[in-house]
């Protein structure tokens, strides 16, 4: 599909009801389903933004994530999309995501064309209340990574992701004593798990919808 098309295709259907927490909890771990029912956002919740921005490179369609580096904190190491928390100068949640992809990616705030958002997600570990935000660009961005905050950067073509035989189970290890099986997307030996499945569970379930 050209990239175009594919850009027009995914504007109408972002326009459809979002699949919503049905999506996101088709790759939520069993830790987080176990606690579903009792998970509430409290009224403290700090607000964040990430940008899930499509691209074309090579005739493909690719996603880019980024592998955080290591640091004492919840996400240290793991793989998501570029994002962050919400600053006060940011003008909206929006902005935030933008702002935090151009800090730890280079990418031009002003180069991505917003297509909207998908479901916010509550992450209990950090207390963040997370806005993805679905952006592209016309063409491949020159990438230039934060080295403080971003060890390595992943461009993922969309028809792998896509795949289904990319859902896997993997064993991870979130604390030197804790070991859990989840369900990921499992690329080129990168494990994609947590809330930044259960967002990509969504974007693919509205890739793939009818309209």
């Amino acid at each position: 599909m050209e990239f175009t098309e594919f850009v027009a295709n995914i504007n109408k259907k972002m326009t459809n009801p979002l699949p919503g927490t049905s999506s996101q909890l088709k790759m939520a771990s069993m830790r987080r389903l176990m606690k579903f029912g009792k998970i509430f956002v409290p009224a403290g919740v700090r607000k964040a933004g990430v940008l899930a921005l499509l691209y074309p490179s090579n005739g493909s369609i690719f996603l880019v994530f980024i592998k955080r580096t290591e640091y004492p904190g919840v996400h240290s190491g793991q793989i998501s999309f570029p994002g962050g928390g919400r600053e006060e100068s940011d003008k909206d949640i929006i902005d935030t995501a933008l702002r935090e992809a151009e800090e730890e990616i280079g990418v031009d705030r002003n180069s991505v064309i917003r297509i909207g958002n998908l479901t916010d997600l509550f992450i209990p570990p950090s207390n963040f209340l997370v806005t993805p935000v679905v952006g592209y660009t016309h063409e491949r961005p020159d990438f230039r990574p934060d080295p403080h905050e971003v060890e390595r950067i992943l461009e993922v073509p969309l028809n792998h992701l896509l795949n289904e035989e990319t859902k896997q189970e993997q064993n991870i290890t979130i604390f030197p004593a804790i070991k859990l099986k989840v369900p990921c997307f499992y690329v080129d030996g990168n494990v994609i798990w947590g809330a930044t499945a259960m967002i990509l569970s969504e974007l693919i379930d509205v890739i793939n919808q009818e309209y």
